[in-house]
């Protein structure tokens, strides 16, 4: 016997129209789940491509003092944003560790060095900030470090600023930045060579206007003097190299990477990535794969909690600066700080 189907409004049928209805829910309950799924796999992802080192257990109190800072008044009650001050070691590693860092020149294979090493200073409020590059081939007075093995370094005296990473790690590196500024560093950022070009490849590249021609066999960098759009590859080229500028000595190639840095600040800006979360994710991506950070940066919350405290800091409100130096007398391809020029520009960051 046939069934007739029952007749709603109009005379539609009413079985046909629920049984469609329901498949359209389950295909949206099903996409939302899945949706869900892919964007808990993304936070997953970029959560554990951070990479983190214990810099607060490993120095104790033996440190200059953090800087206390209270939430602004208007922000809200719940989680405000960070608005205070803060002072974050970066250093660029030419670590051998995996293929991309090997294939892009990376160091020997049994350590790696801290070829870029900067200071960053947020002012309070966080709509301005200094960027202090200290020379590699500084020599300092290097502390005793704490070694992750136990027991500690000797004391060095007249040693180069980027031994300390090359002994010591992470650990040592900030306690000798400490040491040189008496700055408390709040943070430390880390990335490697592939984690770089990865980001500059992730944004689309880079402009760049160079002053004067690149000739450069070792980075095998070779541009005229003018505007270039590189990419990852031939950005991280820009940022080592040095033979073929100025003298050859690692003063002329931190006027480029200083330049590199605001060329970037400047893309990042100019580039939608909050319109564009394919974009967003493969820069993310890039960011968190080659990333050492301390302890308390080492979540993908904590980061992008950083991040959105800094969204009134604008490239043009950024201002690099190189740590005050002279030849050392010992060695004329070596440099010391410059007294008291160095000492009052660590000061005038406290």
């Amino acid at each position: 016997m046939e069934h007739d189907e029952e007749q709603g409004e109009a005379g539609r049928p009413v079985g046909r129209r629920s049984g469609a209805l329901r498949i359209a829910g389950l295909t949206l309950a099903g996409a939302l789940v899945l949706g869900t799924a892919v964007v808990g796999w993304a936070y997953w992802h970029l959560n554990h491509n951070i990479k983190s080192v214990d810099i607060d257990s490993a120095l104790g109190s033996d440190r200059p003092a953090r800087v206390e800072t209270t939430p602004s008044a208007s922000a809200p009650a719940a989680a405000p944003l960070p608005t205070g001050s803060l002072n974050i070691l970066v250093l660029g590693s030419d670590s051998r560790s995996g293929k991309a860092n090997k294939e892009l020149g990376g160091g020997d294979s049994s350590g790696a060095r801290s070829d870029t090493a900067m200071v960053v200073h947020l002012d309070a409020g966080r709509t301005k900030a200094t960027v202090v590059s200290i020379p590699r081939d500084t020599l300092v007075t290097r502390p005793s470090c704490p070694l992750a093995s136990g027991g500690s370094t000797a004391v060095a005296y007249g040693a180069m600023f980027n031994s300390a990473y090359a002994v010591g790690g992470p650990v040592c590196a900030v306690k000798t930045v400490e040491s040189i500024t008496h700055i408390r560093m709040d943070h430390y950022l880390e990335i490697d060579f592939s984690g770089f070009a990865k980001l500059v490849d992730a944004l689309g590249g880079v402009d760049v206007t160079t002053s004067q021609d690149i000739d450069d066999d070792q980075s095998h960098l070779h541009l005229k003097a003018g505007a270039h759009h590189l990419d990852g590859k031939q950005a991280l080229a820009l940022a080592r190299t040095r033979h073929g500028i100025g003298d050859g000595s690692d003063l002329g190639r931190i006027g480029l990477q200083q330049m590199l840095v605001k060329d970037l600040l400047e893309q990042m800006s100019s580039t939608r990535l909050l319109t564009d979360p394919a974009r967003l994710y493969r820069v993310a991506d890039a960011v968190t794969s080659g990333l050492t950070t301390d302890t308390g940066l080492d979540s993908l919350s904590e980061l992008m909690r950083l991040g959105q405290s800094l969204k009134g800091l604008s490239a043009d409100r950024v201002r690099t600066v190189m740590m005050p130096v002279v030849t050392a007398p010992s060695d004329h391809n070596r440099v010391i700080a410059e007294e008291p020029a160095a000492r009052e520009l660590w000061a005038s960051l406290r």
